[in-house]
């Protein structure tokens, strides 16, 4: 029996690593309608990047992609040298060159299995506000996870050009996003595709806990309610699960790294079908 077009979500792919490079090659979609939600972290350098969406977006009939931090490093080893919004932007035309949606494109309408909703992709980045009980200010923050040695890489490759800083970029981006959403089609549920969770708690889990300033911002924490998400993808913790806040369905759908997937079985399974109409008649029931 033919399924019917699902909507799929994965995350943190990182081709870059050739056992997950070839989990890629091998994802295929199981009807001709499903689409896929890539919720960043595709890859570290372009090239990677584009021959991953590329593919999938031959496969799938939609790709919709959100940046994660790491598709905004600039390595060194890269010969795309761009930084900060130059990059990103850079990014989004190679994404329309290969046909894949991105923040900057209007947000489509899934009309298939459980739809319709409005898939929205976002980018956001972080503003250092995810910090430890402990830390009264993002220098207090930032001075404790230095001295643990517990510091995300995007300090040193993650430019915020032509922002003076991360946390400024985070703010423009957060401002931008706001105004994209409010002016939404207001009757369809939405699907939030972001990199980072939109709240704090899923964070509460990392082995880590100094990381979680790298992971988000307070700002959007009451997305998912005030933008009528049924579902919010997401990914970066690389800990693949379902948790629900506010009786809204958050779901982690990360590859990670081979080191991480592999405990778990040879044959990594991240990618979940998302279905908004359960999604938002739970919510409904829940909250009465």
């Amino acid at each position: 029996m033919k399924l019917p077009p699902r909507l799929r979500a994965v995350s943190d792919l990182h081709v870059g690593h050739p056992q997950n490079r070839a989990f890629v090659q091998d994802l295929h979609p199981d009807n001709d309608g499903d689409w896929l939600l890539v919720a960043g972290d595709v890859a570290d350098r372009f090239a990677d990047i584009e021959w991953a969406l590329g593919l999938l977006s031959s496969r799938f009939a939609r790709v919709v992609w959100a940046p994660g931090n790491h598709e905004l490093w600039t390595p060194p080893q890269d010969p795309v040298t761009l930084r900060g919004e130059e990059r990103y932007r850079e990014l989004v035309r190679m994404c329309r060159r290969l046909g894949v949606l991105t923040p900057e494109d209007p947000y489509p309408v899934w009309d298939g299995d459980g739809g319709p909703a409005t898939i929205a992709p976002l980018f956001v980045l972080y503003d250092y506000t995810f910090r430890v009980p402990e830390a009264h200010t993002q220098e207090e923050s930032l001075a404790l996870a230095y001295a643990a040695g517990v510091v995300c890489t995007d300090e040193a490759l993650l430019h915020p050009d032509p922002y003076p800083s991360r946390e400024a970029w985070c703010a423009a981006r957060v401002t931008e996003t706001e105004r994209r959403l409010a002016d939404r089609d207001t009757a369809l549920p939405t699907v939030l595709v972001n990199h980072y969770p939109l709240v704090r708690e899923p964070t509460d889990v990392l082995r880590y806990p100094l990381f979680a300033q790298w992971c988000g911002t307070v700002r959007t924490s009451d997305w998912h309610l005030r933008f009528d998400a049924a579902t919010v993808v997401y990914g970066h913790l690389h800990i693949p699960r379902t948790t629900f806040h506010d009786g809204v369905r958050f779901q982690e759908v990360s590859l990670g790294y081979p080191r991480e997937w592999q405990p778990r079985g040879p044959v990594p399974d991240p990618v979940r079908t998302i279905h908004p109409a359960d999604d938002r008649r739970r919510r409904s029931s829940v909250n009465g």
